[in-house]
């Protein structure tokens, strides 16, 4: 197992999830990883680990959010782990920085939320209007986010990445209808004490 995968295990056995559902995911992840030498990388095809942070202005009244090219949709800086990440906080915070542009982001030291959601990788059909399928379906590849907080420096501005359509901040009680219930439970999480 690489050292990134250790980490994985380490910080998810430590999380503390807050409601049943947030357990039930913390110890779906454990058991994924368990399984699978190779969780956290893209080429995993049952799925993989990623890493996320919603980024918080420094008084934590905005959010920055980038509209993602493949989903249409509003979502918090984040994606897959790379190999010279030691640790999920760090490829949560390289992928924060790559997409906002913000340097001196402080993330936090701990996830404050996980989401698994069905994606197309390695080439798998799929739509979002299909019919759900039970987490571990063969054929179905998942993303099992593990999400974090960055809070930006007063005055950052971000600069939007070849990787996004657009990139703004958006009131933390006024997100765009163009998202989806996991950045909504996310900011949520981002903001409770």
């Amino acid at each position: 197992m690489t050292p990134l995968h250790s980490d994985a295990v380490a910080v998810l056995a430590a999380y503390s999830p807050a409601g049943p559902a947030q357990v039930a995911l913390r110890d779906d992840y454990l058991a994924f990883l368990a399984a699978h030498a190779d969780a956290m990388e893209r080429s995993c095809v049952d799925g993989h680990l990623t890493a996320s942070a919603a980024v918080l202005s420094h008084d934590r009244t905005r959010v920055l959010l980038t509209l993602h090219p493949k989903f249409d949709l509003w979502l918090q800086t984040g994606g897959h782990c790379e190999p010279g990440d030691a640790t999920l906080r760090a490829a949560a915070a390289r992928e924060a920085l790559e997409e906002s542009g913000i340097a001196g982001l402080e993330l936090t030291a701990t996830p404050v939320a996980l989401d698994r959601h069905r994606v197309r990788c390695h080439g798998t059909p799929w739509s979002a209007t299909d019919p759900p399928v039970p987490f571990g379906t063969p054929g179905a590849c998942w993303h099992l986010d593990v999400q974090y907080v960055a809070v930006a420096p007063e005055g950052a501005e971000p600069v939007r990445s070849d990787e996004s359509l657009d990139l703004r901040w958006w009131p933390v009680d006024a997100l765009p209808e163009q998202t989806d219930d996991a950045l909504r439970r996310l900011v949520a999480a981002a903001l409770t004490p």
